[in-house]
């Protein structure tokens, strides 16, 4: 594996913040234009804080370091450049797809509209994937829109991504502090989406146990789970022979293959694993779960999906057939109609062939 270069391969990305993958140098001048105070003005040492803040060991802690980048993400200048720059850096670093997640509840402090938002994301992305053509490489970025768990605006943010689904929007999440928010606070809203046929995927089984993959599950009737860690906590292995038992919400994950978002640096960072080469993903893989590969907060967690890669290969011992897996699983399970995913998993392939991964029958190497 060390002599494939990792970032030359196609990668499908399903969960990453829009407001957790800016540059430092970025929130260094974003800052200084709105007069918000930083830990520190140098890009290369506001990078490393914000790495080593969000590595407490708490998703709460974690949470907090969202403060300073949505502080300067509040006017649709801001906002379009920020969707820019990641579309861009998604870009340079391989990926040829991906759902970028934001919620725009949190980014009116100066004066802008919900709609409003969106467009200027909106604009970003077709700017960053233009700019990502003339340096000849071919990326497709949507937007996911997420309602905070802890508010109260679910139906207003739903309601805002069925009127933009034809206009960049392809899903709807909730986000934010897991416990004690559960998904079916607002039943009426999963209802609503349902009807209306959008997509939803939802953060669950990260700071909360597998109630809340459930409740995700059946009440908010997620197509994917975001993190989806905790499901192990529902996966039994006997002490005498190493029997694998499921328990119910387990075994309907995997008998239904409902795309796992995983992210493992950013896992680690709140306590989630304990560290890569233990990072449950491995162990969700060798049980065929649908495990899909993702960053989460390139920022926070100094990351990118190269890395990713890199560090499954080289701590939890994954081979060029796992990769290939994963970004397969990930292609499939795109908020895309079929024949789109089907155009994405032949990418895929080719790409992987062309980096040497598999031959011209797709067999891996």
């Amino acid at each position: 594996m060390t002599s494939l270069d990792l970032r030359s391969v196609p990668k499908i990305l399903l969960h990453d913040h829009l407001d957790g993958g800016l540059r430092p140098g970025t929130v260094v001048e974003l800052a200084a234009a709105v007069g918000h105070p930083l830990p520190t003005t140098d890009a290369g040492a506001l990078g490393v804080w914000f790495v080593e803040a969000a590595h407490s060991g708490s998703l709460e802690r974690f949470l907090e370091t969202f403060d300073h980048t949505i502080a300067v993400m509040q006017t649709a200048e801001a906002l379009e450049r920020v969707a820019r720059e990641a579309v861009e850096d998604l870009a340079d670093d391989g990926v040829v797809y991906a759902e970028l997640r934001w919620a725009p509840e949190q980014h009116l402090a100066r004066g802008l509209t919900l709609q409003q938002t969106v467009e200027a994301v909106q604009r970003g992305i077709e700017a960053g994937t233009a700019a990502a053509a003339e340096a000849g490489r071919t990326v497709r970025v949507g937007q996911i829109l997420s309602a905070m768990r802890h508010a109260d605006r679910w139906d207003e943010i739903a309601r805002l991504a069925v009127a933009n689904r034809d206009a960049g929007v392809v899903g709807f999440d909730i986000a934010g502090a897991e416990l004690g928010f559960p998904a079916d606070r607002f039943p009426e809203v999963w209802r609503y989406l349902a009807d209306e046929e959008m997509p939803t995927t939802i953060h669950a089984g990260e700071a909360d146990g597998v109630s809340s993959v459930a409740t995700a599950l059946h009440r908010g009737q997620a197509l994917r789970i975001g993190h989806g860690i905790r499901v192990l906590d529902d996966v039994f292995v006997d002490d005498q022979d190493g029997t694998v038992t499921l328990g119910r919400t387990a075994g309907w994950v995997r008998d239904q293959q409902v795309p796992l978002e995983l992210c493992p640096s950013s896992n680690v960072q709140t306590g989630a694993a304990a560290s890569i080469a233990q990072h449950g993903i491995s162990v969700l893989r060798d049980l065929d779960f649908a495990v899909t590969l993702n960053t989460d907060n390139r920022l926070m967690s100094g990351t990118s999906m190269t890395r990713e890669m890199e560090l499954l290969v080289d701590e939890a011992g994954w081979t060029r057939e796992d990769l290939l897996d994963v970004t397969l699983a990930a292609a499939w399970s795109a908020f895309v109609p079929h024949g789109d995913r089907l155009e994405l998993a032949r990418s895929v392939v080719t790409g992987f062939r062309e980096a040497g991964v598999v031959d011209d029958a797709g067999v891996v190497l």
